[in-house]
């Protein structure tokens, strides 16, 4: 799973692939739209993690060196447990801290986004 995570990274830019740093664990923002309850989750790569009603998986998290601009990306695989079964998978791919809009979960109930790679 870990080498797919690189080669996607690596595919979808390859001269900024080379500058993320691997790191062990992901650092969510989560948004529960009903109650307006915002918490922080920390996912460790390879792991679920849980919210709600979603498991969220974190494949890859990647960071930017230290002497770069800060930005963080994680390739993630968010099912939901109310959906019927073999629809579970609501969101499946990369997400950015400094480009959330670009990735996004599309969700009723839940807002998703990456703060940082630890």
């Amino acid at each position: 799973m870990k080498r797919l995570a690189a080669a996607l990274l690596l595919a979808a830019s390859p001269a900024l692939a080379q500058e993320w740093q691997p790191k062990r664990v992901a650092e969510l923002q989560l948004l529960d739209k009903v109650t307006a309850r915002i918490s922080v989750v920390r996912a460790t790569v390879g792991e679920p993690a849980s919210f709600g009603t979603l498991t969220i998986r974190v494949a890859a998290c990647n960071a930017r060196p230290p002497d770069e601009v800060p930005d963080a990306a994680a390739w993630m695989e968010v099912s939901d447990s109310r959906r019927a079964t073999g629809h579970q998978q609501v969101f499946r791919g990369w997400m950015f801290a400094n480009a959330p809009a670009v990735s996004m979960l599309e969700h009723p109930v839940y807002d998703l986004r990456v703060l940082e790679c630890r």
